[in-house]
């Protein structure tokens, strides 16, 4: 019994230190895309998310935090969290994407649960690219 105990707990403590990452790309037919801004996001994610969306050939139009979600044809919002754990780095962050007020994609990276687990420490930087990557799998209007 306690072999079986000794064997199941490194699986039940691994499975509690889970970084998810949730990815449903938007459809290819896109060429621009206006970004909400969040002021409670640190700028340098804002400032990764609209050039990483340029190098895909996406046209960017910044909206104020106040704009709404049909101020444009296609609007993304934005989110993200750091926190502090031996040093700082991005615990969460998400990307949803809207085409007349009905989502049609979003990006979802959350390490919240991952306290155990040292691939947490990523870069923000790469993990916002590879994030518009999959988001946006296609370059602009192809």
């Amino acid at each position: 019994m306690n072999k079986a105990i000794f064997a199941v707990l490194p699986v039940l403590v691994l499975a509690g230190c889970a970084i998810r990452q949730q990815v449903q790309a938007v459809p290819a037919d896109l060429r621009e895309l206006c970004v909400i801004e969040n002021p409670g996001v640190r700028p340098g994610f804002v400032s990764e998310l609209r050039s990483s969306l340029q190098a895909r050939g996406y046209r960017v139009r910044m909206l104020a935090p106040t704009a709404k979600l049909d101020e444009c044809p296609v609007t993304a919002t934005y989110a993200a969290r750091w926190t502090w754990d031996l040093a700082l780095y991005m615990s969460y962050a998400e990307i949803r994407v809207y085409r007349d007020l009905r989502q049609i994609g979003s990006a979802v990276y959350d390490s919240t649960r991952g306290s155990g687990n040292p691939g947490k420490f990523i870069d923000a930087e790469t993990k916002i690219r590879e994030l518009v990557q999959q988001l946006f799998p296609a370059p602009a209007g192809a």
